[in-house]
């Protein structure tokens, strides 16, 4: 591969110092072929931790290309919007601040782009690393924890995480994602999520999401993760998400969805019952197993209360 690439890797950032330092460490150890023009981005979001001066260490180091800015508005999208209107290459990378990537990362995904020119988004297999051995229930959760392995071949996919995801610039643009935004996306300690799924939804309309397996990551989970409280808050608020999210993609109208929504949350409460009663995933406790299904009808309720315009933009914005 002798083409040029260019790809900046943004990083969002909130009160998370500790593991940032372990992901820059990671990104110093990345090999990358000359002809690669690549740079890190890291968007503090209202950190009071001390993130500024971790990452002016690594400035100071000089091992990478990397700067910092500021985002006021408190919010993981209000970050990457930043993040993507801070940069210029061609493709723009979403790292986690707890995602420690491959020294290969960077190589491979500019050698997947070459061989596949019609992707204009993917994502890589994401390995779960626990920092304590988690509770058996646990591993049963693992959308809980954006863990992602789809197979050993690269194949298209519907959608993709968020930690890793690769996105071409144009692609952005032409979506209308740069201009607006409908779902949010982590806000301070807020559990509410969306935000990545609404990208692959509305670049997915134009071009096709793909999965690419040589792009690995380890997601790094902290031990304060592990308990069931928090395992029922991630997961209520992926309910209201999923929610959220799939009507981006209804193309008909707010009667007909709230019908479809209501049919819809009897399946996902035929499925909790079973989880419930059956399947390995009832040892995390009642609470837990129906925290999808509540926040999807937390997301209905949301819908019904929300404000006309705003649910008008929402309903179908993705095949619009």
């Amino acid at each position: 591969m002798d083409q040029s690439f260019s790809i900046d890797l943004v990083i969002c950032t909130y009160n998370n110092a500790s593991l940032l330092r372990g992901a820059l460490e990671s990104l110093e150890k990345l090999e990358v072929a000359s002809h690669i023009n690549w740079s890190v981005l890291v968007v503090d979001n209202n950190c009071t931790d001390g993130t500024f001066a971790i990452v002016d260490q690594f400035v100071r180091r000089g091992i990478l290309r990397i700067k910092t800015i500021d985002e006021k508005v408190q919010g993981l999208t209000a970050a990457r919007l930043c993040g993507v209107k801070h940069t210029k290459a061609e493709w723009i990378a979403f790292i986690d601040d707890d995602c420690l990537l491959t020294p290969d990362w960077i190589e491979q995904a500019a050698a997947f782009l070459q061989a596949h020119p019609g992707c204009k988004l993917f994502g890589g297999r994401i390995n779960l690393a626990w920092e304590q051995d988690p509770p058996a229930y646990v591993k049963h959760f693992p959308f809980a924890f954006a863990g992602k392995d789809h197979g050993d071949s690269a194949h298209p996919i519907k959608s993709v995480a968020g930690a890793g995801m690769v996105v071409n610039r144009k692609a952005l643009e032409d979506c209308g994602w740069l201009d607006e935004q409908h779902l949010e996306d982590r806000i301070g300690k807020r559990l509410v999520s969306g935000g990545d799924v609404e990208i692959c939804f509305r670049v997915g309309v134009l071009h096709e999401l793909w999965y690419n397996p040589a792009c690995t990551l380890q997601h790094i989970i902290p031990v304060q993760r592990l308990s069931k409280k928090y395992l029922q808050r991630i997961i209520f608020g992926l309910g209201i998400s999923r929610h959220h999210a799939s009507a981006l993609k209804w193309p008909k109208s707010y009667s007909l969805w709230l019908l479809y929504a209501s049919f819809y949350s009897v399946g996902m409460l035929a499925m909790a019952f079973n989880d419930a009663l059956i399947t390995k995933r009832r040892k995390a406790g009642v609470k837990v197993v129906f925290a999808s299904y509540l926040g999807w009808c937390a997301g209905v309720f949301a819908m019904l209360r929300m404000d006309a315009v705003k649910r008008n933009k929402l309903l179908g914005a993705a095949v619009r």
